[in-house]
């Protein structure tokens, strides 16, 4: 299995957004919070708010790439989990 996800941080009260696959979603938000994931994540604390699977690596890679490039998509989705969420309440 492989997920597509999509993880918030706070940044200067501004959210910004990561998106990205993996087939192991638990290590690679783990990674991404301990300063050993992709180097735009590295020093933030991240909130995993989307996720979803697929059955075929090739799959996964162009919907990431789709969920990449739809900004409005990826706008959408952290308005609804910040509509539903204190993000500011998490704590590491």
């Amino acid at each position: 299995m492989y997920f597509v996800y999509l993880i918030i941080s706070k940044n200067n009260n501004r959210f910004i957004s990561y998106v990205g696959y993996t087939n192991d979603i638990k290590r690679r938000l783990l990674l991404h919070n301990t300063k050993k994931g992709a180097k735009f994540t590295k020093g933030r604390y991240w909130k995993l708010i989307y996720c979803k699977k697929y059955e075929k690596k090739n799959i996964a890679l162009k919907e990431e790439y789709k969920l990449k490039k739809n900004f409005k998509l990826r706008k959408k989705i952290k308005d609804k989990y910040l509509k539903n969420e204190n993000f500011s309440s998490i704590t590491v």
